[in-house]
Parts: C-alpha cells; sequence; structure tokens
C-alpha cells in the first residue's frame, strides 16, 4: 500500500484537463451572457493563483478580474507601520510580526530598516512563538504587532488567553486586524464602482462562514461565490458566477465546501469575539471605513500597546508616495502594469508601495508571474 504524499491532496485541483474542461464551458456560457461581467477576487491568495496559473489568459474577453484589497499587508497604512517602527526603537522591547510586514516602507522605513539599525525585530509564524521569546527574555517587553483578516485573528485571540492564563507579565499586543465584509461593501458604495460580482474569500470563511456575505446578492445585487485557493476551484468558481449571470440569478454559493460552512468556526468567533471589539480602520488606499477593524476590549488594556505607548506613537495621517498607485489599485481602479514605477524604481527588492511588497499583493503577482501575459 503506497503512502500518502501531500501531493496527492492537491493534484487533483490542478489538473490541466480538468481546467481545460472549465475553460471550454466558461466560453460557451460566456456566449450568452447580455453584458461583460467584472469580477473581483477580494484575496490576494486568489490573485495569485490567477496570475500563477494563467488563468487570465484561459478568459473569454467578456470576463475580466477586479484585483481587491484583500491583503492585510497591503492595505496597511504607513502611519500604522511607523507604530511598529517606533516601537521597535523603544529600549528593552523585542517587536515581533509576520514576516512579510518586515519589508513593508513607513515613513522613517521599514522594520528591517530598523533592525539594520540596532532595533530588535523577529518575524515568527505563529503569534504562539512569542511566548517563546518572551520566557527566554524576562527582562524585555515583548510587543506582538498583529496582523490579518478573519483567518488570522482567532491566533491572536487564542494567544492572549494563554498569556492571561499563564501569568505572562511582559507581552503587548499591538492591534491592527481587519475584516473583509465592510470594505467589500465601501467599494460597491462608491458610484465608480465596476464590480459585477466577488470571488469571495476561502480561509476568511473557514473562521467566519459564508454567512458573512449573505447581504451582498440579498441588498446589493452582486453575486459571489466562496472558492479555494487551487486552480481547479478558480475556475469551478468563475464557471458558477458565469452560470448565475445567464440564468437571471444572484446569489451566494460556496464553491469550496470542503471547508467552508454557512456559520464556520464558532469556537474561534467566540474567542475572537471574548478579547476583541469593532473599531474605524483606516485602510490604505480606501481611506477611513467605520467598523473595519479591532480593537482589545477595555478590561484587556495592560495588553494593549496602543495605549501604554499613545504618548510616543504618531498621529499624523500620512499617504503614499505621489507615483505610487497602490491606493487605486487595491479599489480595483487600476492594475499594477499602469503605474508609471512598476518593475523600475519599485519592485520587491526595493519596494515603493505596499502591494509589491506583500506575497499577497497585485504587484508582486504582477511582478512575478507577468511575464506570462
Amino acid at each position: 500500500m503506497s503512502t500518502l504524499q501531500l501531493k496527492d491532496l492537491y493534484d487533483g485541483f490542478r489538473d490541466p484537463d480538468v481546467i481545460k474542461g472549465y475553460q471550454k464551458l466558461i466560453a460557451e456560457d460566456a456566449q450568452k451572457l447580455a453584458h461583460p461581467i467584472n469580477i473581483m477576487e477580494v484575496c490576494g491568495g486568489h490573485t495569485h493563483t490567477i496570475m500563477k496559473y494563467g488563468i487570465l489568459q484561459l478568459l473569454p474577453e467578456n470576463i475580466k478580474f477586479v484585483h481587491g484589497p484583500g491583503c492585510p499587508v497591503c492595505i496597511m497604512p504607513k502611519e500604522r507601520i511607523d507604530h511598529a517602527y517606533v516601537l521597535s526603537q523603544q529600549p528593552d522591547v523585542i517587536l515581533v510580526t509576520l514576516g512579510d510586514m518586515i519589508k513593508v516602507p513607513g515613513s522613517s522605513g521599514s522594520l528591517q530598516d530598523a533592525r539594520a539599525k540596532g532595533a530588535d525585530v523577529r518575524f515568527v509564524y505563529s503569534p504562539l512563538d512569542c511566548l517563546k521569546i518572551a520566557r527566554e527574555n524576562p527582562d524585555k517587553t515583548v510587543i506582538f504587532f498583529a496582523i490579518g483578516f478573519e483567518t488570522t485573528t482567532p491566533m491572536s485571540a487564542a494567544f492572549l488567553d494563554t498569556v492571561i492564563k499563564e501569568e505572562i507579565p511582559n507581552i503587548l499586543l499591538h492591534l491592527n486586524h481587519v475584516t473583509v465584509p465592510e470594505p467589500m461593501r465601501a467599494l460597491i458604495s462608491d458610484e465608480a464602482c465596476i464590480i459585477d460580482a466577488f470571488l469571495g474569500p476561502s480561509h476568511v470563511s473557514v473562521i467566519s462562514g459564508s454567512k458573512i456575505y449573505e447581504e451582498f446578492p440579498r441588498d446589493w445585487g452582486k453575486p459571489v461565490v466562496v472558492s479555494g485557493f487551487e486552480p481547479v476551484d478558480v475556475m469551478q468558481s468563475i464557471s458558477m458566477i458565469v452560470k448565475q449571470f445567464i440564468e437571471n440569478r444572484c446569489e451566494l454559493e460556496v464553491e469550496y465546501h470542503r471547508a467552508v460552512s454557512r456559520e464556520g468556526n464558532l469556537k474561534a468567533q467566540a474567542m475572537v469575539e471574548k478579547y476583541f471589539h469593532k473599531v474605524d480602520f483606516r485602510w490604505r488606499g480606501l481611506g477611513d471605513i467605520p467598523q473595519s477593524g479591532l480593537g482589545l476590549r477595555e478590561e484587556y488594556d495592560r495588553y494593549n500597546a496602543e495605549k501604554i505607548y499613545d504618548a510616543i506613537l504618531p498621529k499624523e495621517e500620512i499617504d503614499d508616495h505621489k507615483l505610487c498607485i497602490c491606493g487605486d489599485i487595491l479599489k480595483g481602479k487600476a492594475t499594477p502594469p499602469q503605474c508609471t514605477i512598476f518593475g523600475t524604481a519599485c519592485k520587491p527588492s526595493t519596494p515603493v508601495g505596499s502591494c509589491m511588497v506583500s506575497s499577497e499583493g497585485a504587484c508582486a503577482a504582477y511582478y512575478k508571474y507577468g511575464n506570462l501575459l
């Protein structure tokens, strides 16, 4: 009996014959569309799948993709990066965050620059890794700069839960968690909106459940299909969206049935609700979006780095470099090649904008896979 290999779990979702089959089906159905459709893939993970596997080239002319703001590093405004930079410069502080944040430029530089100047900046794959760092450095304050959508928020909540239960005194959090429905709502409220349908994030939906998208077909007339990340998932989801249009339907559907339910992970949701509450958040490129972020509840202020270091943290809002069009890209109003500094002054080794930094950023995807176009 052969041993199950990791690739055995995903090979079927990358099968070229299945992808070609969906290409043919989509092409046939697209001929029945009454008008061209623009599909926004909200999540940066979908953007990379679309680019990596050449999905844009497989679609007929009347189906276009609009790249959305579903990249937590890309939407982080410069002033929040500056918070991390300033905190890293404080004496006896170890600043910890997730990998992509290290290279994002703020107004004074990136965390990578801060580390080069002597700051103790570390990146981890899980906030729980901070526990070991704190125990090994009892004379230092470990600040976890938390980022991410609903996917990673429960990890931060579980991390805080452990810190409290184990009474670890030298850990603080700086929360930058955001949620998906509010920016989707903001985008389709814009008079210049060109979005006809959404490809819903998969991993976010595993936590939150597909229920968070029910308002979009019901109240806004925008179909949503929650899709997995593999190319077969994406092609099937496109086919499902096209069928909705030709059958005159407007519904929420879930392609990613193997992991997504309507209700989501209720235990994770309860953990998040226990420690965090909704707050307003300024998104890079999108501006202030009410109730789109998460903050620590007041009873946990003693773990809140933003409150404890309030006197030294910058408050001024900072816009992007005047040549950077990350804002328009995150709104779906432009594509990376339309930026005058794309691939020249702005590239992964010397990023000007956040969309070029993150592994989920649209600019990074076009830079890495754009030769396929």
